[in-house]
């Protein structure tokens, strides 16, 4: 074998292996990895600052109670109930943000009460006493939590986005053996939708036939031309 069949060897096995890596399925089983640790390591933030601020809210809400007094032992359990509270929104969230379901606006105020209220009692103490040290110190866990929580919902929104532009790159056939491209598909869509139809991935897909990874980016560009929902 001469070095031109060699070289020509190299570059049908480098194609075929690229075929393989940019194939939509494999993109999305590596994305799904990667929101995987993502979710860990946020989650794991997210839960370490919970628990730091736990005994200086805990402290915040004992003040003047005698150690070990009803009151006292009472006082452990408010943190854990605003925590719980947040963490179930965080919760229902992973899921939304997967599959692009924006949430209402009381959704977002209650995230925002509840990390708003976690810094209040967090700080508290260290504001009446003006220690600027204690300040920073008890600020940071709850203001990391804070930003976390915002940025992980945009992340897996936009790891979800990173799937569907992997399966819009898909070589779908369709029987005339044209590729079939985004565009191709909405068009296809706006030809079928009918004011009288709601437009949803479902439809989409059985209007155009496309994916189910697609069908949810279809949606939401039809609706956005035509204004519906």
């Amino acid at each position: 074998m001469n070095r031109a069949q060699r070289l020509a060897q190299d570059a049908a096995e480098a194609a075929e292996v690229r075929a393989y890596q940019t194939d939509p399925d494999v993109v999305a089983l590596r994305i799904e990895r990667v929101r995987r640790q993502v979710d860990w390591m946020c989650w794991s933030g997210i839960v370490l600052g919970l628990a730091f601020t736990m005994t200086n809210v805990q402290g915040f809400a004992s003040a003047g109670t005698r150690p070990g007094s009803l009151p006292w032992l009472a006082a452990w359990v408010l943190d854990p109930t605003v925590s719980l509270v947040l963490l179930a929104i965080l919760r229902a969230e992973q899921v939304t943000a997967r599959y692009q379901v924006r949430t209402g606006v009381w959704v977002r105020r209650a995230k925002w009460f509840t990390l708003a209220a976690t810094y209040v009692m967090n700080t508290w103490t260290s504001f009446a006493a003006g220690e600027a040290a204690a300040i920073v110190l008890h600020s940071v866990p709850p203001l990391v939590v804070f930003v976390a929580v915002e940025a992980i919902t945009d992340l897996r929104d936009k790891l979800t986005d990173a799937v569907l532009v992997a399966a819009e790159r898909r070589p779908v056939q369709q029987e005339t053996g044209r590729r079939v491209l985004f565009a191709d598909y909405l068009a296809i869509a706006r030809e079928s939708w009918t004011p009288d139809v709601e437009i949803t991935p479902a439809w989409v897909r059985r209007a155009t036939g496309c994916s189910r990874g697609l069908s949810p980016r279809l949606a939401r560009a039809l609706r956005s031309e035509v204004g519906n929902g």
